[in-house]
Formats: structure tokens, sequence, C-alpha cells
């Protein structure tokens, strides 16, 4: 079976009250569009079309290296005109799927179940039924209970309006009786627009079932229109990767506070993370990481046994096995973390290897620089690595001991356990086993009175 993948996202979303077109707008830290085309991507030998229209620079500009086929609806004139534009593009023999750009929660099992449905004999409906069905359209059946048409609220009659049976737009059909089918569509309406969903009424009428099949969650097919349904969503999208979390041996402290905004690769055992943890790109975490409160970290390697204390933001680093990070601290990318390094509270780490056992606790910078092992770095301590124009290294041998307050201008090497006396500012190469040291003569000045202000 050949499948193509149609994704209407033309829609303007005027409710979200945004410049930025509804299909932009991000769940999880993916654009909802993103959503619906990886989706399409996991269904195999399947090729994709996005209809595109509102803000059609920006999503293009956005997401334009998707491996699809793009058309523009130049005028949104209803759903069954938005896939007329691309009935050149679809094959007879196909099976068409059509998606949507705003419902990014829609599992692959129950997009496969509806794809088996499809055929020169049948169609495959997705529908939910909901509580309060207001504003989808209701799946009309016979004594019998068979679908015969779809109708639209805004067209319902009073009784159709009772229907709990909600149509979700998700269907799958052989591509040459879609074909026929949009050609007989009309928008003789209250919306004065082309529905896709009046082609159930055709296919019943030219004698071909309408299979339907519903979604385990209803919130797998609940679209977005607004910033409320946004939160909600996401809410939802974020409780369902955090169950799946725990099913893998993570403990969520409080599975309501955890986002993920992207995918654990790996994780070892008895991973703890706190509330109010944000998880970005990609991440590997070992045997007993423990990520503390209002954590950021995102694109890196956690490995066993190392604490990462409150408020610590970490990105695109690997930091090695039992290291402790925090609270306050924040190591940027490049950054590479050896077994055991301490990097204290308010702390800021860029492009710096930190050597096994090494300790840079209290109050620093320490950015485009090489640390050894055994070296311990006090506090209030720099490297001054920019000259204005270009980024220099600071080398730190192992064994080293940095006082407290210093600066170590690059480019410059500090030699192994050499020990630098708190204040001073460094601008020559250290040597190894010595003590350097630049401060000015203290002075005192007997009997100097400190100005009084003077009365006006």
């Amino acid at each position: 079976m050949t499948l193509q993948t149609i994704i209407l996202a033309a829609g303007q979303g005027i409710r979200m009250r945004s410049s930025l077109p509804k299909v932009l707008h991000k769940i999880g830290g993916k654009s909802l569009l993103a959503h619906a085309y990886d989706l399409a991507m996991q269904l195999g030998d399947n090729s994709v079309n996005v209809i595109y229209g509102h803000g059609g620079n920006q999503v293009l500009a956005a997401l334009g290296e998707l491996k699809t086929e793009w058309t523009e609806q130049k005028e949104q004139l209803g759903t069954g005109h938005a896939v007329m534009q691309v009935a050149g593009w679809i094959d007879d023999a196909s099976t068409v799927l059509i998606l949507y750009g705003d419902v990014p929660l829609l599992k692959l099992e129950t997009v496969n179940k509806l794809v088996g449905y499809a055929d020169k004999k049948g169609m495959g409906l997705l529908t939910v039924d909901l509580h309060d069905p207001t504003g989808y359209g209701r799946i009309v059946r016979n004594e019998s209970g068979n679908v015969v048409s779809i109708v639209e609220e805004k067209d319902a009659t009073q009784g159709q309006r009772k229907i709990r049976e909600a149509n979700t737009g998700i269907l799958a059909v052989n591509g040459e009786l879609l074909k026929g089918w949009l050609n007989r569509l009309t928008n003789l309406n209250a919306q004065g627009e082309y529905y896709l969903t009046d082609i159930i009424a055709l296919a019943v009428a030219d004698g071909v079932y309408v299979h339907t099949t519903q979604p385990a969650d209803e919130t797998e097919v609940m679209g977005i229109n607004n910033r409320m349904q946004l939160a909600q969503i996401e809410r939802a999208y974020q409780m369902r990767h955090a169950l799946a979390l725990m099913e893998r041996g993570i403990s969520l402290l409080d599975p309501a506070r955890f986002d993920l905004r992207g995918e654990i690769e790996s994780n070892g055992q008895d991973v703890e993370i706190d509330v109010n943890v944000i998880l970005e790109g990609k991440i590997k975490l070992g045997n007993r990481v423990k990520i503390g409160p209002n954590v950021v970290i995102k694109d890196s390697q956690i490995h066993d046994d190392t604490e990462i204390f409150a408020n610590t933001v970490i990105e695109s680093a690997i930091i090695g096995q039992g290291c402790r990070i925090g609270p306050f601290a924040r190591i940027r990318p490049e950054s590479n973390l050896g077994e055991n390094a301490h990097i204290g509270n308010f702390v800021e780490i860029k492009k710096t290897s930190v050597g096994r056992g090494s300790k840079i606790n209290h109050l620093s910078y320490i950015g485009d620089a090489i640390v050894g092992t055994g070296v311990n770095v006090g506090a209030g301590t720099i490297t001054c690595n920019y000259d204005g124009a270009n980024k220099h290294l600071t080398i730190i041998e192992d064994g080293a001991f940095i006082g407290s307050d210093t600066q170590l201008v690059a480019p410059v090497k500090v030699g192994r356990n050499a020990t630098i006396g708190a204040g001073s500012t460094i601008t020559k190469d250290a040597p190894q086993g010595e003590l350097t040291l630049s401060r000015c003569k203290q002075v005192t000045i007997p009997g100097w009175q400190r100005p009084v202000k003077k009365k006006v």
C-alpha cells in the first residue's frame, strides 16, 4: 500500500491572538505542525504534502527543511477546498490520510488502525465521544448504526446537536475515490465553504462503507484554537511523557510539575527528578542521577551518581560521574566535567574542561579554559578570556591552587601544583610548584581622618 498524507495547516488561528501562525505555536518545545509531520513520517512508505496559507512565509521559514511537498491555499474556503489544491498530487491507487497541523497528540497506533480500513470498498473515519461536543461536527448514523453523514454544528438541527459522537476530521480513503468526491463537493451551507466532511455522505451514496474508530483518549484528537487549549494540551502532553518516564524507572517527585521539551535518549536506574525541572533537546541520564528543583538541562549527558542542585542551568555539556553541580550554577556549551568535579553556587563554566576532583565552588567565571585534576579555584576567580575581538585559552594544570578574587588574563598557564595568591591579576605564566601573586603594597596612614559632610 502506498500512503500519501495531507496535513491541513492553512488556518489563521484568530483566537490565538498572535502574529505567529497557529501551527507554529509549540507543545513540548516543538511546533504543532512538526508534531503532525513527525507522526506522518513514522508511517513508513509515506509521502507528505502540507497545505499552508496564513503566515505562509513564516511557516516556510520555520519548517521549510521538512521533507514534504508544500502547497499554498491562497484562499481559505474550507477543508474540502484545501484538499482540492492537491488533487493532482494524489495517486489513484494510494491511500490518502488526512491530518491536521493543530492536532499534536495523535498516536501512531490510532492512525495505523484507521489506515487499515481504507480500500476501494471502505474508508476509515476517526470519531470521538465528547461530554460537550460544542463546536464539532456530529456523526449521523442510521437505525442500523451505520454512518450516513457528518453535519457541522452551524448546519445541525436541535436534535443533531444532542449527538455526542463528534467528527475529528481525521480520515483515510482511497485516492481515486477521494478525487471523485472532491469534484462533487459544493459550498451550499451556512459558512459558504467546501466541507471535506461532505465526502462521507457521498461515500455512503456510492456504497462505500464508512468504518469508524476512536482514540484511546480524547486528548489525542483535541485541536488547538486558543491559548487556553494550548496550555491544556501542553499539560496532557507532559503528563503522557511523565507517566512513560516513570514506567522506565525515573522518579518524578511531582509529575504535574515536569516539562520534557525533547527526549531522554537513555536513562539509568534510580534517577530522581524534583519539581519544575525542564529537560530540552536530547538528554542522557546515568544511574542514580539526582536533579533538584527548578533545574534546566538542554542537550547534555549526566553520568552516574551526579547530583544537580536547585536552580542550575546546563546546556550542551557532559557532566562526569559523581559530580556536584550548583545550586545556582550555569554550565554553558562545550563544557566537560570530569569525575567528582564540584561546581558550586553562582559559578559559570563556558567551553571548559574540568579535571577529576577539581573544585570551583563559589562565585566564579571560568571560560575557554582547561582545568586539570585536583585543582581548587577560590571564590571570585575569573578567566579574562576575551580581548574585545578574540577568545584566548587559560590552562590550569593538575594540583594548582587559585586564591580568591584572582583574574587570569588569557592566554596564560598556571603550572602544576602552583599557588596563586588571593587578589592577584596574573598576566604571565605562573611556574609549577611556586607561589605567584601580584598585589600593591598594603599601607596604613596614621591619623587619617574621614571627610565630614559640609553643612549647607
